[in-house]
């Protein structure tokens, strides 16, 4: 089976979005340009488009709002790795939905909406591992 090899992020303001996700560490490639941000993140990459573009491109109309279906996630190697991204979030601006709190599965999990209104689970799941790269193993 193919990997999924590219999740591209409608946008607003493309410079606004992409110091936040180079403030939390992510990568940007020298492929990026005024039109499109790309960051490297192991096996796939994170694009980063203007919002009205990308839905253009879709075929669709951007409008919209609420919870959309999907969410992104960053595993931690602990829970102490989980309140320390949070905080980083917060303190970029990042809309905490939920506070880090044990969850039914046995993990440790919060949720944020980025700038853009995309909502992120940070978690640390105690039946997996992370490695040195940030890739997790199912």
């Amino acid at each position: 089976m193919k990997m999924i090899s590219i999740i591209t992020l409608g946008v607003r303001e493309i410079q606004k979005a992409a110091e936040f996700y180079e403030a939390l560490g992510f990568d940007r490639s020298e492929k990026s340009d005024d039109n499109i941000v790309w960051f490297r993140t192991g096996s796939t990459v994170l694009g980063l488009y203007l919002w009205d573009a990308l839905a253009d491109d879709v075929g669709m109309p951007p409008g919209g709002s609420g919870f959309r279906g999907i969410t992104l996630a960053l595993n931690m190697s602990s829970k102490n790795d989980v309140d320390n991204m949070i905080e980083r979030v917060r303190s970029l601006g990042a809309f905490i939905i939920k506070e880090p709190q044990d969850v039914f599965w046995g993990g440790y999990s919060s949720y944020f909406r980025d700038v853009d209104g995309h909502l992120w689970e940070v978690a640390w799941n105690p039946f997996t591992e992370v490695d040195e790269e940030g890739r997790l193993s199912l």
